[in-house]
């Protein structure tokens, strides 16, 4: 996921931290707000991944006009296909691991730009799959005058073969 440009609104933060059912304050009240440490609206801990919705190719977002794995046109949405690559033919993958590294807080009025590198990669066998394979992805957000605001670091994993049944 590479994002341009993710302006950050005061209701941004609040629609994100109402989906997540946090009620803090601190996410949309600025009266309130301004009587806490940081002094003003914040963004909740992981608000940083609606940075996706600016991302004109993210992979989980249909595009008009084509198909899309959740069109329920198999039982699940989902074709199970050979994967081709990662940790090997056939298997699958999954999100394994999320970390969020905070250098300062997000707020209403930020514009972010998200920039993602290769990370880490290493193996572990399976029992029931074969080889697992790690890979780490980091994305830094940046906001408006360069300075590194959070360091996320997605860790993915692929398995050999599919799980025997």
């Amino acid at each position: 996921m590479a994002v341009d440009k993710f302006p950050v609104e005061a209701s941004h933060i609040m629609m994100f931290a109402r989906s997540v059912a946090d009620d803090n304050q601190i996410y949309y009240d600025e009266a309130y707000a301004a009587d806490t440490e940081p002094g003003k609206i914040i963004a909740p801990p992981t608000f940083a991944q609606s940075s996706a919705q600016f991302d004109p190719d993210y992979f989980l977002r249909p595009k008009i006009g084509e198909p899309w794995f959740g069109s329920g046109k198999e039982p699940t949405g989902i074709k199970r296909e050979s994967s081709g690559g990662g940790g090997g033919g056939g298997g699958g993958g999954l999100h394994a691991e999320q970390h969020f590294e905070y250098h300062r807080h997000i707020s209403p009025g930020d514009v972010l730009t998200a920039t993602v590198k290769p990370g880490k990669t290493w193996e572990k066998e399976g029992k029931r799959s074969g080889k697992l394979v790690f890979s780490e992805t980091v994305t830094e957000y940046r906001d408006q005058n360069g300075e590194l605001v959070i360091t996320a670091r997605g860790v993915g994993v692929r398995t050999e073969r599919p799980v025997d049944q």
